[in-house]
């Protein structure tokens, strides 16, 4: 399990004498979610935001299973990004949980602009696809956002989010990019290395936030995920 109770330091690093403790804050859990294996895989098309692109088979079952992984968990709320493979992600768990699914729009995939809709292939050959690769910060997809908008974007969301729910776990649903973009912040990495980041279908990522900053808990799970309790204490991770 993730077991978490935050305390303060009672040393001043500057003045190097005690300094009276702060209260201690209850961490606060968000699960960041990976929406299912859609039915665009097949096509080799870039889906983007193409409204009613909807899960596949696999997609349902592993929607099924997540929210089977996740059904102990103390989560409190569900947000999602609008596009209907994240909400049918979404879905069993919400239903598990008896919890609405909040739609955000601060969640939407990357905005690839005319990329959209193309063939992965096709757009591999591009010059510009190097830049993706290599200087991801640099490039703004022809039409639409560049990485760091997205990434500036759905930090501020989460973070708007995570002080609604302070000392709670809420369960949020978005896309690949999205996470990777994301989790390359709160991790402290260069944007242009966000690509080293691997964040599967129906994948679930924690982030523990505290008064002293963001803390990685989870990445990537796509097996059995340690429950979180707080209790006091010192953190540990027992898994």
């Amino acid at each position: 399990m993730i077991v978490a109770s935050e305390t303060n330091p009672d040393v001043s690093p500057e003045r190097g004498d005690e300094a009276p403790a702060l209260p201690p804050a209850r961490m606060t859990y968000l699960f960041l979610i990976r929406h299912g294996e859609n039915e665009w895989v097949e096509t080799g098309k870039l889906a983007g935001r193409t409204p009613d692109v909807h899960l596949n088979e696999k997609g349902h079952q592993q929607s099924a299973a997540l929210a089977e992984r996740l059904a102990n968990q103390p989560i409190t709320a569900i947000y999602s990004s609008p596009l209907v493979r994240c909400v049918e992600t979404a879905q069993p768990l919400a239903q598990r949980l008896g919890l609405p699914i909040c739609a955000e729009a601060g969640l939407l995939e990357v905005d690839y602009g005319e990329w959209q809709g193309a063939a992965l292939k096709e757009l591999s050959k591009k010059p510009e696809w190097q830049l993706v690769q290599i200087y991801p910060s640099g490039f703004r997809f022809p039409g639409g956002e560049t990485l760091r908008e997205v990434q500036s974007r759905v930090v501020a969301t989460l973070e708007r989010i995570r002080t609604q729910h302070a000392g709670e776990a809420i369960a949020l649903f978005a896309h690949g990019d999205v996470w990777r973009t994301t989790l390359a912040w709160y991790v402290g990495a260069p944007l242009d290395l966000f690509q080293r980041i691997v964040i599967s279908t129906a994948s679930v990522t924690v982030i523990g936030f505290h008064q002293f900053g963001p803390r990685i808990l989870l990445v990537n799970e796509t097996g059995e995920i340690p429950q979180v309790q707080w209790e006091s204490g010192k953190e540990k991770d027992n898994r």
